[in-house]
C-alpha cells in the first residue's frame, strides 16, 4: 500500500474530527487566554484601511460576512485599528489577513527561551513516527483576554470590527 493510500484511508477514518470549516463560536473560556501586553506609555495603534482592488473587496466583504455570522468577529468602537490586506492561497482564494505590525512593534515580547534544535533532534533520535499536525485556522482556537480584544480591532471600508 502506498503512502498516498494510507493518507488518504486515515483522513477518511478521522473525517469526524476533522473539520472543513471554522468553528461554530468562539472557543470556551479557559484557565488561561491570550493577552496582549504592550509596552508603557503606548499609544493606541490606529492605521488607515489600504487600497484594494475590487476583488479584494468582494471577497472582503463575503469574508466578514461570513465571519459576524459566525460570531467570530462583531462590530467595534475602539480605538484601535489596523488594515487588512490579502494574500493568495493555493487554490487561488483569497485569504485575509489583518495587519498587526504596528501593535505587534509596541507589545511586551516574551522571553521563552528557543529550544536547541540539537537537543530536539536528541529527543526524537528513537521515534519511529512523526506526525505533523495541522491545525486549521489555529487562531480561531485561543480566546482572547476580555481586557485585550479591543486592541484587535480592524478597519475597512465597511467598518470596524
Amino acid at each position: 500500500m502506498n503512502l498516498h493510500k494510507k493518507k488518504k484511508e486515515l483522513l477518511k477514518e478521522f473525517q469526524d474530527i476533522l473539520p472543513d470549516n471554522l468553528p461554530n463560536e468562539l472557543p470556551p473560556y479557559r484557565m488561561h487566554q491570550h493577552k496582549i501586553m504592550e509596552e508603557p506609555g503606548s499609544k493606541p495603534t490606529f492605521r488607515a484601511p489600504y487600497r484594494l482592488s475590487p476583488t479584494e473587496l468582494v471577497d472582503m466583504k463575503k469574508q466578514i460576512k461570513y465571519l459576524l455570522a459566525k460570531g467570530l468577529i462583531r462590530p467595534s468602537t475602539s480605538p484601535y485599528g489596523v488594515p487588512v490586506l490579502f494574500t493568495p492561497k493555493p487554490d487561488g482564494s483569497l485569504r485575509m489577513c489583518i495587519d498587526y505590525r504596528a501593535l505587534n512593534m509596541q507589545t511586551i515580547k516574551n522571553k521563552y527561551p528557543i529550544p536547541r534544535i540539537d537537543d530536539l533532534l536528541d529527543q526524537l533520535r528513537r521515534a519511529t513516527v512523526f506526525s505533523k499536525l495541522d491545525p486549521q485556522s489555529g487562531y480561531w482556537q485561543i480566546r482572547m483576554a476580555d481586557n485585550s480584544i479591543h486592541k484587535t480591532a480592524f478597519r475597512t471600508r465597511y467598518g470596524s470590527y
